[in-house]
């Protein structure tokens, strides 16, 4: 018998999660990048646009099967149960690798911001100190996320006023040539910021009345994620421009000196930083969640399944998790990072819109188009990061061919 997870999370806590691990991350890393690989203002803009249409696409597949499967593990449970236990394993395999570089890129976000000369060494402390808050409850950490939520959405609202009354319009559209390439890798690099939504999804087991709040939650977050990206990515171009975006390390901080508003320099500063934390402390929840459902079948060391008696969480996993965390992001870079975790985050969802379609009823379209916008964005990203992605998830079938023995079978 394994033991249960308390139910404490509800409707709202869990839109807050869900905004605690989307908004920040793309504004304050992926933001650049993905105007860099768009070439101009108006590909950004489209990018943004199609990285939303595939998040929905892939939030309504979550949301249904979170539904019917309320149990922690996201889409390594939903794949097991509905295309049979390869596909399941694959799936937490995809998600723990991914969302292990995305913490890693959160942490040295902090050490960027916070201490540049020892970015490393405080995105370790990140790391440990996210872990220990998440260590003593989920329902502690949903309130410390509601905390962080609060304080990046006002710091976003001031850069959106502030380049409001400094910027042109005219500056949004010029660049580069607008290039279907370059779009749907702009958008790849984007999805890195609006992958938060799923976090709701593996909490299923904690979450009271599941079928009603998973559904209801998740759509919200993604649509509160989308209107503060845009209103942000709309008032830094037109304050920058296409090509400063692209070749800025800190866009926020630069489009604030650019508008004559150095005051809100330090603002934004602490703003990223705590934007960056909040995504970590979620982050660092929803992969022990998934190696927890791992550890239950056999596909991870038993060890991890332990359930403290307390504080009612999966203390060894997170701590393990943690620990993997840690030692990645005192070697990691932050950009190589991105784009990592985009390849294992598109894979991880691909598989939930397959596990979709076979519920059958209306939402098959949506499911079709989920799964091939994350074929497309997965590998419409930089090659690196493609041939990095699959050697991992290549790596991670040689293990299930060893552990297959061990595992569970899936539940019809």
């Amino acid at each position: 018998m394994t033991e249960e997870l308390r139910r404490s999370l509800g409707g709202f806590d869990a839109v807050v999660i869900g905004l605690g691990s989307m908004v920040g991350a793309g504004i304050f890393v992926a933001l650049g990048p993905a105007a860099d690989a768009a070439g101009s203002g108006a590909g950004l803009l489209w990018a943004l646009g199609v990285a939303a249409v595939i998040a929905y696409a892939n939030a309504m597949a979550s949301a249904r099967l979170a539904a019917r499967y309320p149990a922690s593990g996201g889409t390594y449970v939903y794949g097991r149960e509905r295309l049979g236990s390869f596909w399941g394993y694959l799936a937490g395999w995809a998600f723990v690798i991914g969302k292990t570089a995305s913490c890693a890129a959160m942490a040295l976000t902090v050490g960027a911001y916070v201490w540049p000369e020892q970015a490393h060494t405080v995105a370790v402390a990140a790391v440990v100190a996210m872990t220990a808050v998440n260590y003593t409850g989920v329902q502690k950490s949903a309130l410390v996320t509601r905390a962080v939520v609060a304080v990046v959405l006002a710091v976003l609202a001031a850069v959106v006023v502030v380049c409001a009354g400094a910027g042109e319009v005219a500056r949004v559209s010029p660049g580069g040539e607008l290039t279907a390439g370059g779009v749907l890798q702009a958008a790849g690099l984007l999805f890195f910021a609006f992958a938060g939504y799923a976090r709701i999804a593996t909490l299923g087991e904690e979450v009271r009345d599941p079928a009603r709040t998973i559904p209801r939650a998740v759509p919200v977050a993604l649509g509160i994620t989308l209107a503060v990206y845009g209103l942000v990515a709309v008032s830094v171009l037109a304050v920058l421009g296409p090509a400063a975006l692209a070749h800025s390390p800190a866009p926020l901080a630069d489009a604030a000196r650019a508008a004559d508003a150095g005051w809100l320099v330090p603002v934004v500063t602490a703003g990223a930083a705590v934007a960056a934390l909040g995504s970590l402390l979620s982050l660092i929840l929803g992969v022990s969640r998934t190696a927890l459902a791992m550890a239950r079948d056999g596909y991870l060391p038993d060890a991890l399944t332990a359930v403290h008696p307390r504080f009612h969480v999966p203390h060894r996993a997170e701590v393990a998790v943690g620990a993997v965390v840690a030692v990645v992001a005192a070697t990691a870079d932050v950009r190589g990072a991105i784009g990592f975790s985009s390849f294992g985050v598109l894979v991880y969802y691909g598989i939930a819109n397959a596990s979709a379609w076979t519920l059958g009823g209306r939402e098959r379209p949506l499911a079709a188009l989920g799964l091939a916008g994350c074929g497309a964005l997965a590998f419409a990203l930089p090659l690196g990061s493609v041939l990095a992605g699959s050697g991992v998830v290549a790596a991670g079938v040689v293990a299930w061919a060893v552990s297959r023995g061990r595992a569970v079978p899936p539940r019809r």
